[in-house]
């Protein structure tokens, strides 16, 4: 594993995590999101809309993508019900779950389909450099 140097001077292990999808309703946060790891990271960036265009995208290329970072609260399929059919199809990814607001009985349904880690919004690069370095 080799070292990449942030911009804040800090230093991170570079993981095999090359390929993102994003999903959230929020076009600002998937434009933020795409620059920041793509300057800093040198990932693969595509972004969606919604759950239910993630869930296509990966049915179409199943082993496209190494992580979905994916909103909770959005329109026509939730992060719930995506993170669900992904692991119906046994997407052999990582998944990532940004939100702004969950319940308790939410975050255990999601801990339950063993998703790898849950950020409240707003979510800082730093943060989210740390934890794609540790998937």
């Amino acid at each position: 594993m080799s070292i990449h140097a942030l911009s804040n001077g800090v230093t991170a292990p570079v993981t095999n995590i090359r390929r993102v999808l994003y999903a959230d309703d929020m076009r600002e946060l998937r434009t933020l999101l795409e620059m920041i790891l793509r300057r800093d990271g040198g990932y693969t960036v595509e972004t969606v809309p919604d759950g239910r265009d993630a869930l296509e995208r990966i049915v179409a290329a199943p082993g496209a993508f190494d992580v979905l970072i994916t909103d909770h609260h959005m329109p026509c399929m939730n992060g719930l019900e995506l993170v669900g059919r992904l692991r119906a199809l046994r997407f052999p990814g990582q998944i990532v779950v940004f939100s702004s607001e969950l319940s308790e009985e939410i975050a255990t349904a999601y801990r339950q389909l063993r998703v790898d880690c849950i950020l409240p919004k707003p979510v800082f690069p730093a943060t989210l450099r740390a934890v794609l370095a540790t998937l």
